[in-house]
């Protein structure tokens, strides 16, 4: 339609659409943002999607989402600089990024989504004759979109051209200013030296944390590892064990005052030694727990599991290097090593086992070692002479019984009579 107006009315001969179809207008608008923008299945995330508190029920958790909530919708507004989230998979980034996309899609502005692997596929793919676009209009494209949305940076292959592509992408748009959203996949000290300073920028760059990275949520944990940090705290641990008596009661609440005082101003190192099953684990794990709740990063490591994840960083796909595992457990601000000794003991697993050791005793930095048995089992003699160390190494042995040999209860309501030990476990167990 064109506006009935006079001759000198700047909207004269102009054309508009009619009030009908302002809104079948806008839907194709949206449409085709949103397919420029690349979110596929993420469109639906907006923020009424998404609870401003999170899913965790942890308190501390809530508040770190609330807070990255806040400055993402604050951010779509009006994006401006850059606005960075870290924190470990799961904790609700890619949902934030999302968010902050669709919002500016409505409000009209060119917006983009792009998680990294996939971008540095579709930049490689570009080369091929038969791709739709070329390697140079995708790259500028990406480089100058008014606003990016960056997710899973750190998930990548770290190849030198990958780094080179990152690095160039990102510098262009740190000098320009133009507004970049980024979620990290990993630790920001895992990333190379040239992305670390733009990112650390605070003059430019706006952190928001959802959690730690801690060891058990990287690539280099397990399944074993994040259920121990799942379940064992002080309030968990039992000191009366299993019906320990005596001295061995002793050892067992001297082990767990020594573990809640190092959990509160952790010095030194803590080297829990008894027999499998007696608590050891257990007052480990809680003392990370403990620090974890002050905001602390933590890292757990089951000394099997991690001489496996070393080995396995050497196939060329492990999402993770070797130096960056290593250096993550060697530089951790606080460290356990779970059950040293009970792994094959190779000469290529003392020497990796002994460098860490070694590292952290020299640098003072919080380790406590969980191990079966007494230090002098060790086949390591100089292993044995670092966890001997009197001036930084505290030793907490524990002589309780097992927990793991516990009776089964019988349901309430039900009793079972009481049946004595045979006579040689209770010698056993008197020696």
């Amino acid at each position: 339609m064109r506006l009935e107006v006079p001759l000198d009315d700047p909207r004269f001969g102009t054309v508009i659409p009619c009030s009908c179809q302002e809104h079948p207008l806008e839907e194709q608008r949206l449409t085709r943002l949103q397919r420029f923008s690349n979110l596929g299945v993420l469109t639906r995330v907006t923020f009424d999607y998404l609870s401003s508190t999170g899913r965790d029920s942890d308190p501390q958790a809530q508040r770190s989402y609330q807070e990255a909530y806040q400055a993402a919708w604050e951010y779509a507004q009006e994006p401006y600089q850059w606005l960075l989230f870290t924190g470990p998979v799961g904790s609700g980034k890619t949902h934030l990024l999302a968010a902050i996309i669709n919002r500016g899609l409505e409000l009209g502005t060119q917006a983009m989504y792009l998680s990294v692997p996939d971008l540095l596929d579709h930049l490689r793919a570009a080369y091929a004759p038969t791709s739709d676009t070329t390697y140079d209009e995708l790259f500028n494209h990406v480089r100058n979109v008014p606003v990016l949305a960056l997710d899973d940076l750190g998930a990548h292959s770290s190849t030198p051209w990958a780094q080179e592509k990152l690095y160039q992408l990102l510098n262009h748009r740190f000098n320009r200013q133009l507004p970049t959203i980024v979620a990290l996949n990993v630790p920001i000290s895992h990333l190379d030296e040239q992305l670390r300073a733009r990112l650390e920028d605070r003059s430019m760059v706006l952190t928001k944390a959802l959690g730690e990275h801690t060891a058990y949520l990287q690539q280099g944990g397990s399944r074993l590892e994040a259920e121990v940090l799942r379940t064992k705290t002080f309030e968990g641990f039992d000191p009366r064990g299993n019906g320990a008596q005596g001295a061995d009661r002793e050892t067992l609440e001297h082990a767990l005052r020594g573990a809640q005082e190092y959990a509160r101003e952790p010095k030194g190192w803590l080297v829990f030694t008894g027999e499998p099953g007696c608590g050891k684990t257990h007052l480990a794990a809680a003392i990370l727990n403990a620090r974890m709740r002050q905001g602390y990063a933590v890292s757990f490591k089951f000394v099997p599991d991690l001489l496996d994840h070393l080995r396995a960083t050497f196939s060329p796909q492990s999402p993770v290097t070797y130096d960056q595992l290593f250096e993550e457990v060697r530089t951790a601000p606080i460290l356990v090593l779970d059950d040293l000794g009970s792994h094959s003991s190779t000469p290529w697993a003392e020497e990796k086992l002994y460098q860490i050791i070694v590292y952290r005793q020299e640098t003072r930095l919080p380790t406590i070692i969980t191990m079966r048995g007494f230090i002098e089992d060790l086949a390591n003699k100089a292993m044995q002479s670092r966890l001997k160390d009197g001036s930084i190494v505290r030793v907490m042995p524990i002589t309780a019984p097992s927990y793991r040999d516990r009776p089964v209860h019988p349901p309430a309501g039900r009793s079972t009579p009481r049946r004595e030990p045979p006579p040689d476990t209770r010698s056993r167990r008197r020696g």
